[in-house]
């Protein structure tokens, strides 16, 4: 797809992370499911599963305060990403079968590619968030 690139991607990436406000988290927390199983139903996004439920995870914890040592930017980066996934009319509508979630898929990489080491932090907290819950309910 020629009319399709990562400076597209970025593009796209910059304009929905900068009108996100706290308000859209709840409601992309609310539209999880459907996202998800959009994800699922998708050879370009299905890759992205797992870090698709990462970002959620990380929406939720920061939404409900459980986790707040991440930059503001980073969130709305995730939000933005998975607001743009969830538009089925975008750069290439998702109704267009076998190219219709390249553009989603684009998005999705690049957003992974700037919050990486954003998620690998709350990975590791989360991790042993579950430990200590753990720890604790054993005792």
């Amino acid at each position: 797809m020629a009319f399709f690139s990562q400076k597209y991607a970025r593009k796209q990436l910059s304009a929905e992370a900068a009108r996100v406000s706290p308000a859209d988290l709840k409601t992309l927390l609310e539209r999880q499911q459907a996202i998800e199983d959009k994800v699922k139903g998708s050879g370009k996004l299905k890759r992205f599963s797992a870090d698709i439920k990462l970002m959620f995870s990380m929406l939720r914890d920061y939404w409900n305060g459980s986790y707040r040592d991440i930059p503001w930017k980073s969130i709305a980066a995730v939000a933005g990403t998975l607001i743009y996934v969830m538009n089925p009319l975008d750069l290439i509508p998702d109704l267009i079968i076998g190219v219709g979630f390249l553009d989603d898929a684009g998005v999705v990489a690049l957003c992974l590619k700037w919050v990486e080491s954003d998620l690998h932090r709350y990975a590791a907290w989360k991790e042993l968030e579950e430990s200590k819950r753990q720890t604790a309910q054993s005792l």
